[in-house]
């Protein structure tokens, strides 16, 4: 409307009375009251209508006493309200889940949404970059719903048009500082939409004992431990590879012999086999009873090991070619789990280049042709550098346990990982709080999953052992009747 500012008109004007300020005033427009009037009850009426429509419960646990108390009296208002309070308390004392699931956990994210994020919402958002200050006016992403676990806050979030989710995973640590968490994890709900995750407690902190034994004769998925969000953590064995990286005391015997727990009646069963490289002599070493004869440490046996495995997988393969395309357990094809730990020692560090070499083949063979046929690797290794395990990408399914190094974490689960919230390499070095504990990537899903595996002592482990050499084990075949 003006070609100039009204600050750049002023600016041009002289007065004669250097003693005087020059003042401008621009010219002011009266609105009528109706328009005014008109636009607040409108806003009033639309804030109302959200309010009850995000809030029904609590919006009707203050109109119903504050719309008695006026009409009848106090004793009226306050009455419904003792009653209802007196019953919530005897279905808490009753049947306590339900209750968090109908009523404690809605109190709890309504209570969070209104005190923790609603109230640092702009703040939080300013700072971090993640919001716009512009022309005296903020753009700030849409806080959509906040929902509580037993563990966690979820919050849903609607991104600013033009934002990325890296925008987002790469300010993880700025959100759970600034809403009060220890961490922060980041996953899309579809398009311009996103789930943050807050932790407010760890429900992993506490080491986990030993999975009882399966009652059925089963490859899998076995159970490990257990979820972040309290499920049961059960790894896919047959159909995949795993590979399992962590630092020294992080853990890696707790998913082996988990692994080899759950998978005990199926080798007493003889629909499963399990075959052990040990170079280090001290993990598997402790239960070779189970694995009978097909247990190797020596770096020459291992070789010899991995190769009798090569060649049977190859003449399954011959067998089946035309006729089948996936495997299924049977006595006189059962699935084969290889498990090698300190895999490294064997494909990095090996000083005889000529076993290194046959080593890093057969285990590339495997990897690659073996889950059709029926043939698992499972390997274990604490450094994840290429160099050191250059097929690692063959493994479809990882887990990190903690790890030293924020880099390794992506070398590990995959580009990105730990900007979607693995801290790997925040896990705790203390072993009752951090043993165990691990980030597992499935090939299915991009999003890592925080679990717990269980420990399995050597009581356990000897146990074991007597199980398999005394044939005592009961055994139940998945299926029957």
């Amino acid at each position: 409307m003006f070609k100039k500012l009204p600050g750049d008109e002023a600016r041009t004007l002289v007065t004669t009375t250097p003693d005087t300020a020059v003042v401008f005033r621009p010219a002011v427009v009266r609105t009528p009251a109706i328009f005014t009037i008109t636009i607040f009850l409108r806003r009033l009426l639309v804030g109302v209508i959200r309010l009850v429509w995000r809030h029904p419960v609590i919006v009707t646990l203050i109109a119903v006493p504050a719309v008695l108390g006026l009409l009848y009296g106090w004793e009226f208002a306050v009455t419904p309200l003792a009653v209802l309070v007196l019953n919530l308390t005897l279905w808490a004392l009753l049947d306590r889940a339900s209750f968090l699931r109908w009523v404690g956990w809605r109190l709890l994210a309504w209570w969070r949404l209104v005190w923790i994020y609603r109230r640092h919402w702009q703040p939080v958002m300013i700072v971090s970059g993640l919001g716009r200050h512009l022309q005296g006016r903020d753009y700030l992403p849409h806080l959509v719903r906040v929902s509580c676990t037993s563990w966690a806050d979820v919050v849903t979030v609607k991104m600013i048009s033009g934002q990325s989710v890296k925008d987002w995973s790469d300010r993880i640590e700025n959100l759970a500082h600034g809403f009060g968490a220890s961490s922060c994890r980041v996953a899309i709900v579809r398009a311009g939409r996103l789930q943050l995750t807050f932790p407010r407690r760890d429900p992993l902190a506490v080491p986990l004992p030993a999975v009882p034994l399966p009652a059925t004769a089963s490859v899998g998925p076995v159970e490990i431990g257990t979820c972040e969000d309290g499920r049961p953590y059960l790894l896919k064995v047959h159909g995949t590879h795993v590979l399992i990286a962590g630092a020294t005391g992080a853990g890696k015997g707790s998913f082996l012999w988990s692994a080899i727990r759950g998978l005990l009646p199926a080798v007493r069963a003889g629909v499963a086999e399990v075959w052990a490289l040990d170079p280090k002599r001290m993990e598997l070493s402790y239960g070779r009873e189970i694995f009978e004869d097909r247990y190797a440490a020596d770096p020459a046996a291992c070789a010899d090991l991995l190769e009798a495995a090569v060649k049977i997988m190859q003449e399954r393969a011959d067998r089946y070619a035309g006729l089948q395309r996936s495997h299924t357990p049977t006595l006189d094809d059962p699935f084969v789990l290889v498990l090698v730990d300190e895999v490294a020692f064997l494909t990095a560090y090996q000083s005889d280049k000529g076993l290194k070499l046959r080593i890093s083949a057969a285990l590339a063979t495997l990897t690659t042709q073996g889950r059709a046929v029926g043939f698992g690797v499972m390997a274990a290794l604490q450094d994840p550098r290429k160099e050191v395990m250059n097929i690692r990408n063959l493994f479809p399914d990882k887990i990190a346990l903690r790890l030293d190094e924020s880099e390794q974490v992506d070398m590990v689960l995959g580009d990105g990982a730990r900007d979607r919230g693995a801290l790997a390499d925040h896990i705790s070095p203390i072993p009752e709080q951090g043993a165990g504990v691990a980030y597992v990537r499935l090939e299915t899903s991009p999003d890592p999953i925080r679990v717990r595996a269980a420990y399995v002592s050597d009581t356990d482990i000897r146990d074991m052992a007597a199980l398999v050499a005394s044939d005592t084990l009961p055994i139940e075949m998945e299926g029957a009747a």
